[in-house]
Formats: C-alpha cells, structure tokens, sequence
C-alpha cells in the first residue's frame, strides 16, 4: 500500500511538473510600501557618489534602522548597502562605455576613493577588471 501510494504522488508530481502549472507564491508581506521603494530609489540613484548613512534612509520613509533594514531586504532581497553598491557598479558600467574617461575618472565620479577599490567591488560584482569589461564591449 505504502509503494502504491507513494507511487501516485509521484504520478501527480510528474503530471503537475510536465503541464506548466506553477504553485502559487503568496506575495511578499512586510517588505516596504511602494511609495517608500520609490523615496528610497530615488535618494540612491540621486546620491550614488556618496556615502548613504542608513538613518537618512530609514528617516526618509518614517521607520526605524531595524524595521527599514528588514522591510528593504524583504522587497529588494539585498540589505541596502549591498544595494547602493549594485547601483554603483551599474552607473559605472555605463560610464565605461565612454572611451574617454579614465578607469580612474569613473571610480571617482561614482565614489570610490581610490582605482585599486573600485577595481576590487567591480570585479566581486561582475567576475571582471573594469578594463577588462570596456574592452569586452569594443
């Protein structure tokens, strides 16, 4: 009895994977209201070259450091450091495209202090050296 019932799971299993049918996810709860997200992007995008201390974001918004730390990981999926960076490299990428600016240029313009840091997140984010990455695009 036991075979024959595991072996009906498994038949439903099979026929629930083979037709598409993807299981229902409940929507993200306590994460943060979409009118905070677009505060919260927005004071990123506008300050990407600097340094964002946490409780002018979660001032921002009307919450504390804890439940604004929780409520961006919840919607974002990163903590927001992790985030301002992510913002960062990708302005930089862009920057890159630009022949004529300098490595060093762009680290600054996008707030690094020095080339040797900018190289160092670049290359944990994307897998490569940001000279390597503008040549790949020529």
């Amino acid at each position: 009895m036991y075979a024959e019932a595991l072996g009906a799971v498994l038949a439903h299993e099979l026929v629930r994977l083979n037709a598409g049918i993807r299981p229902v996810e409940a929507p993200v709860r306590g994460g943060l209201a979409g009118w905070q997200q677009r505060i919260v992007t927005s004071y990123i995008e506008e300050h990407l070259s600097e340094q964002v201390p946490l409780a002018t974001l979660a001032r921002s918004v009307r919450l504390s450091a804890y439940h604004f730390c929780r409520a961006f990981k919840r919607s974002f999926g990163v903590p927001p450091h992790r985030y301002h960076n992510a913002r960062r490299i990708e302005h930089a990428k862009t920057l890159l495209a630009q022949p004529a600016r300098s490595v060093t240029e762009i680290a600054l313009k996008v707030g690094f202090s020095e080339t040797s840091s900018f190289t160092a997140a670049f290359r944990k984010a994307t897998g490569t050296t940001p000279t390597a990455y503008r040549r790949s695009l020529a």
